[in-house]
C-alpha cells in the first residue's frame, strides 16, 4: 500500500507540471500563429493595396475616357459619316473596357457594376442619338444628338460613377 501512495504522491505532481507545460506549450503556439498571421496579412496588405488602387485608377481613367465629353472631342472628325462614327465611339468603348476587363478582380462588385452600368449607359446613349439624327448625317450632328441627349436625362452618371469609385478608395485607404 505505502507503494501505491508513494507511486501517487509521484504521479499527481508529475502529471500536474505536465499538464501545466501543455497548457504553456499551446498557449505559446496559439500566440505566434496569431503572430504568424498577422505579418501574412500585414504583407498581403503591402502586396495587394496597390494593386487595388491601380485598379482603381484604370477604372476612373476608364470612365473619364468614355465620358462622351472627352471621347467625342477625342474622336470627332467632321468628314466621317455618323454610322461609322457611332461604330468607332463604339469600338474605343469596347476595347476599352476589354483592357481593363481584369480590374474587376480588385474592385467591390459594386463599384465593378457601377462602371458596366455606366459603359451601358453611354453605349445606349450612343445608339440612341444616333437612331434619332438617321444616317445620312456627319459626325458632327451626332455630336450635337448625344450632347443634347446628356443634357436632358436627370442623372450624370459618369459623374456619379466617379464619385462612387473615389469614396470607395478613401474607405480603403
Amino acid at each position: 500500500m505505502e507503494y501505491l501512495s508513494d507511486l501517487i504522491k509521484i504521479l499527481v505532481p508529475a502529471a500536474l507540471v505536465l499538464y501545466a507545460m501543455f497548457l504553456v506549450v499551446k498557449s505559446y503556439l496559439q500566440k505566434t500563429f496569431e503572430q504568424q498571421l498577422i505579418a501574412n496579412k500585414s504583407k498581403n496588405d503591402q502586396t495587394v493595396l496597390p494593386l487595388r488602387l491601380q485598379a482603381y485608377e484604370r477604372m476612373t481613367l476608364f470612365v473619364e475616357r468614355i465620358s462622351p465629353n472627352n471621347m467625342l472631342l477625342r474622336l470627332s472628325d467632321p468628314d466621317m459619316p455618323a454610322p461609322v462614327f457611332q461604330q468607332q465611339l463604339l469600338k474605343e468603348i469596347r476595347d476599352e473596357f476589354h483592357h481593363n476587363l481584369s480590374q474587376q478582380i480588385y474592385l467591390s462588385d459594386e463599384a465593378w457594376d457601377r462602371v458596366r452600368g455606366t459603359m451601358n449607359e453611354v453605349i445606349s446613349l450612343i445608339q440612341e442619338a444616333s437612331v434619332q439624327i438617321g444616317p445620312d448625317k456627319n459626325s458632327i450632328d451626332l455630336s450635337e444628338a448625344i450632347f443634347k441627349l446628356m443634357m436632358q436625362r436627370e442623372q450624370d452618371v459618369i459623374s456619379q460613377t466617379l464619385k462612387f469609385l473615389k469614396h470607395e478608395v478613401r474607405q480603403i485607404m
